[in-house]
């Protein structure tokens, strides 16, 4: 079957960084879906395994996580979906990745795709949406109120991938007042678009900037990017008691300055369940079920900003490119192997 592989990591200007292959086809076992991949999106995920995780055995590496496409065969113990299912998910860190004709995923992570999106548009949304989705609501739990803080909450880098579904879901599903940052007229406009009621500038601190609004201190902050750069402005604008989640790798995160305000600190990290099997896992599938629901009843939208042409090695490079420059806004999206 076709895909796209590395074999060492690479700079993403390098020819060998990605590579067109082919590979065997699959053979779902257990509760695999084989699935026939019709689109795909780049997350940043992809662009750190691809300069720092070194495949093993000198076997190709796969990259790819979202995928939108056709379920063609399932494993004996499969029971929640049949042949000819269109499905979306999200794919799981440790099993090889969607940027291949046909791959193998857990009918447990998966969801039945929004029947009003077309692939790409489908591709767009599952880890974004798990990750926004499980910040939101599983760790800062967002729906029970910060006692005198204001029901508002801060999303930085509100036009990514993440913060453009995180803008959605809490317009569609809370009553906060959406506080979220860009910092060009593109990605100010398209944060606006999405729902988010004040936009303020990551270039420039955040704290004076969030203090100057008629809110009032938010109990709540999600840093999607650059955690390391805002967090100290971050502890400054929350206010006591509040909730500051991440979801991003910095260097260095000193969580000390947090107890003055008893602020409680959360990480997410999408692959979490399907990573260690946990009891919940099949909850990432009914969590994409619930995404399709608000979809197909015109309360979100797909996030997809950028289509990159069919799926291969070129094309990826361009779309890691992008990531790596960090001015995409919303999620790029590849489709099909012709």
């Amino acid at each position: 079957m076709r895909a796209v592989g590395y074999l060492t990591p690479l700079p993403i200007d390098h020819p060998d960084a990605l590579q067109d292959i082919d590979l065997p086809r699959p053979v779902p076992q257990g509760r695999d879906l084989l699935v026939e991949v019709r689109a795909v999106s780049v997350n940043p995920v992809d662009t750190k395994m691809r300069r720092n995780a070194a495949p093993e055995g000198g076997t190709w590496g796969v990259l790819g996580w979202d995928a939108s496409g056709i379920v063609v065969a399932t494993g004996p113990q499969v029971t929640g979906f049949s042949v000819g299912d269109p499905v979306f998910y999200a794919g799981a860190l440790q099993r090889p990745g969607t940027n291949a004709a046909f791959h193998l995923v857990d009918e447990r992570i998966v969801g039945h795709k929004p029947q009003s999106l077309s692939w790409a548009g489908a591709a767009a949304l599952p880890l974004t949406a798990i990750t926004a989705w499980e910040m939101l609501f599983d760790r800062l739990d967002v729906r029970r109120a910060v006692p005198g803080a204001s029901p508002s909450i801060l999303v930085v880098g509100g036009a990514g991938g993440v913060g453009s579904i995180a803008i959605q879901l809490l317009r569609a599903l809370t009553d906060l007042t959406v506080i979220a940052t860009a910092s060009r007229p593109e990605t100010q406009a398209w944060v606006r678009d999405l729902g988010a009621h004040h936009v303020v500038d990551h270039t420039a601190p955040l704290a004076a900037q969030v203090a100057a609004l008629p809110t009032g201190a938010p109990g709540f902050a999600f840093s999607t990017t650059q955690t390391e750069q805002h967090a100290g402005d971050i502890i400054d604008l929350l206010a006591p008691q509040g909730h500051f989640g991440l979801i991003d790798d910095p260097a260095r995160l000193d969580a000390l300055p947090l107890k003055r305000k008893s602020l409680s600190l959360h990480w997410e990290f999408m692959f979490t369940r399907p990573l260690f099997g946990t009891a919940d896992l099949a909850g990432q599938g009914a969590l994409l079920n619930e995404i399709a629901s608000l979809v197909d009843a015109g309360r979100i939208r797909t996030t997809l900003a950028d289509h990159f042409g069919t799926i291969n090695a070129a094309n990826l490079r361009k779309a890691h490119m992008l990531l790596e420059s960090g001015k995409a806004k919303g999620k790029i999206v590849l489709e099909g192997f012709a």
